[in-house]
């Protein structure tokens, strides 16, 4: 158990823990894809940041509906591994000093995020199911097709341009 954390001990403690964990590593998103957009050097990548950026308060809202919903308090509780992703993201960006080498390295961190996202929303929606919370699921169910859909898009822009930039 963790320092600060109660004890879980059933699936609803397990969902309410990981709607806390998502909702912190969302907050914390928001506050650092701003300087992202401004950092990225190609048009493709910016406009993907600040399109997220737009999509992940939309997430936080959804989340306090879910909160709301489940008869929950909204609060998060610190999320390590999202804490951990974008610490190494700084210190990899920070290192770079070509912008197209750090627009490469900003598009890895930001599928890093996204792959850690979308892993917390596919167990969100499946313990909602289980936990007979349809109308919970299909919230998180919308979040979660938007961090797919997020997802490709970063690899579409990889593929596309910005790692032949980062290669040339």
């Amino acid at each position: 158990m963790g320092l600060f954390s109660k004890p879980i001990k059933t699936l609803d403690d397990l969902f309410v823990h990981t709607l806390q964990d998502i909702y912190y590593a969302e907050n914390q998103i928001v506050k650092n894809l701003p300087a992202m957009a401004e950092k990225a050097t190609e048009p493709d990548l910016k406009a993907a940041f600040q399109h997220h950026l737009t999509e992940t308060q939309e997430h936080v809202r959804r989340l306090e509906q879910v909160f709301q919903m489940h008869g929950q308090p909204v609060k998060g509780v610190t999320c390590q591994a999202m804490d951990g992703i974008l610490a190494e993201a700084k210190d990899i960006i920070s290192d770079c000093d070509d912008p197209e080498v750090r627009d490469a390295a900003m598009l890895s961190a930001a599928q890093a995020v996204e792959h850690y996202e979308i892993t917390r929303y596919g167990s969100l929606v499946a313990y909602a199911r289980q936990l007979g919370r349809a109308d919970c699921a299909a919230v998180l169910e919308r979040t979660l097709e938007e961090e797919k859909s997020a997802d490709q898009k970063l690899t579409h822009i990889a593929a596309m341009s910005v790692n032949q930039h980062a290669a040339a």
